[in-house]
């Protein structure tokens, strides 16, 4: 059982709480100034440009990279203290990294989050089982038990990644481009997978996505960073002309058509270049591309 600091402000009630958040990589900052107050039990769906941070604020509210300056805490704690409540998705894994390993066994590789999941004693070694049974289930990856990692579909492993983030009690889960590479179909049934863990196990959610109409059906606030910045808030307050032109600091628009959402500039064309691109994990851009028309979060796919 890890000690636990004393509470401070803000009150428990808060599942994420930011002040001056400032977030590096190396010596360059991707993230400056940000301020937050994440509900428990609500999704957040998490947006922004290549290179943007999105990736960054996950890792930061994981407790895996610190801050380099402001105040940021999870349920209370300082991030990197609250590791214990927090599951993380990333969004790639390393090749090789599913080779001949089973379902169960990958699950059951995070169980108590340490020692790769190995247990001596027969009771330790039930509760194992037990826990790894129920991570998959509440993924809806159950019947996937015994194939191997290396053998299934892009949906199938991304329950299972859950699965593994699932295997030990939560409050907070993070999913870094979840549905990136899934079909319409898959898509679907793991975001009604999110949305019922939220309501059965009572989980604060933040998921990153690039296009904001899949989203649009379970995200109860939008978290959009852009310059540097962020802001949070209901999807009319966030996803408006004014709110994203003073993100970006340029004329931005956003059209609806058939109840979908296209984020573009106001004149046309944008560069999609920051001083930190290329030095942001997976978020980074090594070089600029520009985009005529909608933006990323455009068109559905």
């Amino acid at each position: 059982m890890r000690e636990r600091e004393p509470l401070m402000s803000p009150p428990t009630t808060t599942a994420v709480h930011a002040r001056g958040l400032r977030l590096a990589r190396g010596a360059h900052d991707v993230v400056t100034g940000l301020d937050l107050d994440i509900a428990p039990g609500s999704i957040v769906g998490l947006f922004g440009s290549n290179g943007a941070g999105k990736t960054t604020l996950l890792q930061a509210l994981a407790g895996l990279l610190a801050p380099r300056s402001g105040e940021l805490r999870v349920f209370g704690e300082a991030a990197e203290r609250a590791r214990g409540d927090v599951g993380y998705v990333a969004q790639i894994v390393p090749d090789g990294g599913f080779a001949r390993v089973r379902v169960s066994d990958f699950v059951a590789s995070a169980w108590q989050g340490q020692r790769w999941g190995l247990c001596v004693s027969p009771s330790a070694r039930a509760e194992r089982t037990d826990a790894v049974h129920e991570a998959l289930r509440a993924a809806g990856a159950q019947h996937l038990h015994a194939r191997g990692m290396d053998a299934l579909s892009g949906g199938e492993r991304q329950r299972v990644c859950i699965a593994q983030a699932l295997v030990h009690p939560l409050r907070l889960l993070l999913l870094d481009e979840p549905l990136a590479n899934l079909d319409p179909r898959a898509q679907l049934g793991l975001l009604d997978m999110v949305r019922d863990l939220r309501q059965r196990q009572a989980l604060t959610v933040v998921l990153s996505a690039h296009d904001i109409n899949a989203l649009l059906p379970v995200m109860d606030r939008v978290l959009y960073l852009a310059g540097g910045r962020g802001r949070l808030g209901s999807i009319d307050e966030v996803v408006g002309d004014a709110a994203l032109s003073a993100l970006y600091g340029e004329p931005m628009a956003v059209a609806r058509h058939g109840g979908y959402m296209f984020i573009h500039p106001a004149r046309g064309f944008m560069a999609e270049q920051a001083a930190h691109c290329g030095h942001d994990g997976h978020d980074g851009a090594h070089q600029a591309h520009a985009a005529q028309g909608s933006h990323e979060h455009g068109a559905p796919r």
